[in-house]
């Protein structure tokens, strides 16, 4: 089969190998829609995971199954299925707490495993989500829409009057799109580039350019502020926008090893929350059924449509300038 690889760090390449032969466990999966996330060029440049060489990347995708391992009870050929990615021990403390997308031997489909930038994928039984007639490009948003869920979950959301989300970028607009579902009817977005600014104003999302006077109004007055940048010097200021007794989250992913300086007393004064969020925690279910709330608007999130071959040139380097959502789509 046709696949997109790491064969070691920084190199990737489109190339043929070998069609995946399920366990007993396993089906494989015909991937129809394949996301690139900024964790895949993390893996790459081994900043994320374990960047072990070589791997089929892509961790957001969905498809139909095609074969089914002997064991396998609760799927058939020609389902139509979306991959929770992660797989966990069951057995360290963080397991134990509920806490899997925090295990001390996390591994994941994309990251560990042979993920979802190839023809054809095995993927085992209980890593599947049935998605009855959702289209596969929406069903494969359903991965970044669980990582918003888990995010969410970690702050107090229920009584927030307003939101402001720094990154307007496809996981910034998920999280404005979300957080309007689950309520929060006021939520503004910072950013530098324009384009995702009027699209965020198109979806009825305050746009603020971030060199404005109109964020500096917004000092201390935000129940909610959440960075999706991932921008050391931009998280480093989320509390200047906080409200008193405000929720701040960090949510994009900044480079390893970068520090940032916060007042402990401001934090303490105000009782600030601050909290972080990795990965997705089984949200699968819910993040289908957040998709199904936002309505046809999320497709604007997907920027490009493309076929396998031309995926790679998108892979290793930053996807932005003008880009959202590139997936990897087939017939």
């Amino acid at each position: 089969m046709e696949a997109i690889t790491y064969q070691a760090m920084g190199e990737v390449q489109t190339r043929q190998i070998a069609d995946p032969v399920p366990a007993a466990d396993e089906v494989v999966v015909r991937v129809h829609a394949s996301g690139i996330c900024h964790t895949d060029i993390d893996i790459l440049y081994g900043r994320y995971g374990e960047s072990t060489f070589p791997l089929v990347p892509g961790h957001e995708y969905a498809g139909d199954v095609v074969v089914v391992g002997n064991d396998v009870t609760e799927f058939s050929v020609g389902d139509r299925v979306v991959i929770d990615p992660n797989f966990h021990c069951g057995k360290c403390r963080a397991c134990n707490k509920g806490l899997t997308n925090l295990c001390d031997n996390l591994g994941a489909y994309g990251v560990t495993r042979n993920g979802g930038f190839a023809e054809f994928s095995a993927v085992q039984q209980d890593n599947l989500v049935a998605i009855g007639d959702m289209p596969f490009d929406i069903a494969a948003l359903a991965e970044p829409v669980g990582c918003v869920l888990n995010g969410l979950g970690t702050v107090e959301t229920a009584t927030a009057q307003n939101a402001l989300i720094f990154g307007a970028g496809p996981i910034g607009l998920l999280m404005a799109l979300t957080l309007r579902a689950q309520g929060v009817s006021c939520i503004y977005m910072v950013d530098i580039e324009q384009s995702r600014l009027e699209l965020a104003h198109s979806m009825g999302i305050k746009a603020i350019d971030a060199q404005s006077y109109e964020l500096t109004q917004l000092r201390r007055s935000v129940d909610l502020v959440i960075d999706a940048t991932g921008v050391p010097a931009v998280v480093e200021r989320l509390i200047d926008y906080a409200a008193n007794g405000g929720n701040v989250l960090v949510f994009g992913v900044c480079p390893p090893g970068a520090k940032i300086a916060v007042s402990p007393n401001e934090i303490f004064r105000r009782q600030i929350r601050i909290a972080g969020a990795h990965s997705l925690n089984h949200n699968i279910p819910a993040a289908l059924n957040t998709i199904k709330a936002i309505g046809p608007e999320i497709s604007k999130l997907i920027s490009h449509r493309l076929p396998l071959e031309e995926v790679s040139s998108f892979l290793g380097k930053d996807p932005s300038n003008g880009k959202l959502k590139v997936q990897m789509m087939s017939a």
